[in-house]
């Protein structure tokens, strides 16, 4: 069972690899819409009709404590956690995005540290330097930010100073919520071994938050018109990618444990790249920062599977 859980983490990170580059390639951070709420969308049909297929769920089967942990995960993950990433791909593109992503499983570790009893190994400390290592090489590249001159050379440097820095805020906040709502979703699974109803259930707790933040916020107001109006066909497949990508992942923390399934989904990051440089090279500055962060990153993440093997 290890062994095909590992698969299916696998599968997910090359769904949210895609994802991630499709999310890059559709949107502007020039108040652009960035497909947040269409892939909640997409992620709560997607994980129903899996639902249904597999025949449902007994009612005798549901708790309310399962249904508040997913309900948690879905407002931490779904809702903040995907919100903020999808606006970190905006503001740093894809590469850089997935990099700081590489904090979700620093932080699941210290979060299994503080609040789940477990043991700090040295392989897993190594792994967290490392990473966090090369989220300080992001952090390095915005400090050497100059203006660009002209098109050419803002091409040539890719995001601003200015850009980096929102985007890493808006990354850092994704990756918290993101460590803390996976803890969520395995704990809803020990009380409610339903992946898909899990998925699905969380999505629309997401969408409904959205929705009532679009209520007091004109960019939310944005995003829930330009869905529905208008969908732009590659947010339309970075929310099919990131709803199966969230359904496998689901899967792979129902079989496995949810430190392992973390860690191996975070190579993601390395499949982002390969991604960005053969077909959308022109697009994603690619620079040497961003090459060094995102090797740290799947470095790190090595170090601690291999720790946990």
């Amino acid at each position: 069972m290890s062994f095909w859980a590992d698969i299916i983490a696998l599968l997910a990170a090359t769904c949210w690899a895609g994802a991630n580059t499709c999310i890059a390639r559709g949107s502007s951070h020039q108040g652009g819409e960035n497909g947040a709420f269409l892939s909640i969308l997409l992620t709560a049909f997607i994980a129903g009709v899996v639902w249904v297929i597999g025949g449902g769920t007994d009612g005798q089967a549901l708790n309310l404590t399962g249904l508040a942990w997913f309900a948690a995960a879905g407002a931490l993950t779904i809702f903040v956690g995907r919100v903020f990433f999808h606006s970190s791909v905006q503001y740093m593109g894809a590469v850089r995005s997935s990099s700081v992503k590489r904090l979700v499983p620093l932080f699941s570790v210290l979060l299994g540290v503080v609040y789940l009893d477990e043991s700090l190994s040295w392989s897993a400390l190594t792994g967290m330097v490392l990473i966090f290592t090369g989220f300080g090489v992001l952090v390095w590249e915005s400090k050497q930010k100059t203006a660009p001159k002209g098109p050419d050379d803002a091409a040539h440097q890719g995001p601003s100073r200015q850009t980096l820095r929102m985007g890493m805020v808006y990354g850092v906040v994704s990756a918290g919520a993101y460590a803390t709502g996976n803890m969520s979703r395995k704990f809803g699974l020990l009380h409610i071994s339903e992946p898909a109803f899990g998925a699905m259930l969380g999505a629309l707790v997401g969408a409904i938050l959205f929705v009532a933040s679009a209520v007091f916020l004109q960019s939310y107001r944005e995003a829930v018109k330009n869905t529905l109006k208008k969908p732009n066909p590659w947010l339309l497949s970075a929310g099919i990618l990131a709803s199966a990508g969230q359904l496998l992942y689901f899967v792979a923390i129902d079989w496995s444990s949810l430190s392992r399934a973390t860690l191996i989904v975070s190579m993601d990051v390395f499949l982002t790249i390969l991604v960005a440089l053969v077909f959308f090279q022109k697009r994603e500055a690619v620079n040497r920062y961003a090459v060094v962060a995102a090797a740290l990153g799947v470095l790190g993440t090595g170090v601690i599977i291999g720790g946990a093997a």
